[in-house]
């Protein structure tokens, strides 16, 4: 688990099973195998699914979120995005946990999109944002998908904080 600004933390599945019993986190699960342990399924839920996306429950954000190599849908993944940085602001002043299973990919780029929409880290271009957050988060490797995703939907991200 990494400190990256003041009570938010970006680690791995192991991070998590630490922070679950510690009642001074918040915790954000981007990752779809613990969205299917919450919610008690086993492949896929119907896209009909009324927390298909997001599941939230007391100090736990839940997305159904997948590293792949194909560009995240925007349509899928800008609403989990807007609720994990709603969920952050929210859990103030408590710590709070993004973890994804390794804590390279899906959980550091949520977290640097905090920094980016609260002035932390440079936003001009998603580019530079990586290059500023790199020297935070030295272990940040985004997937193909997220990675792809976050370029071209960089507009979109940056509006979330106005």
């Amino acid at each position: 688990m990494k400190q990256i600004h003041d009570n938010l933390f970006i680690g791995n599945d192991i991070d998590c099973r630490a922070a679950i019993c510690n009642s001074e986190f918040a915790i954000i699960h981007a990752c779809k195998t613990c969205h299917q342990k919450k919610l008690g399924y086993e492949k896929s839920l119907p896209a009909n699914h009324e927390h298909y996306l997001i599941y939230e429950n007391d100090s736990h954000l839940f997305l159904n979120m997948v590293d792949m190599p194909n560009e995240f849908r925007a349509e899928f993944t800008n609403p989990m995005f807007a609720r994990a940085m709603d969920f952050i602001r929210r859990a103030a002043p408590r710590k709070v946990l993004v973890h994804c299973n390794q804590g390279l990919s899906r959980s550091p780029s949520l977290g640097m999109m905090w920094l980016v929409i609260n002035g932390v880290i440079a936003k001009d271009s998603q580019c530079s944002a990586v290059a500023d957050f790199l020297k935070i988060y030295p272990d940040y490797a985004p997937g193909n998908g997220i990675k792809l995703y976050m370029q071209n939907n960089w507009d979109y991200l940056i509006r979330m904080a106005l």
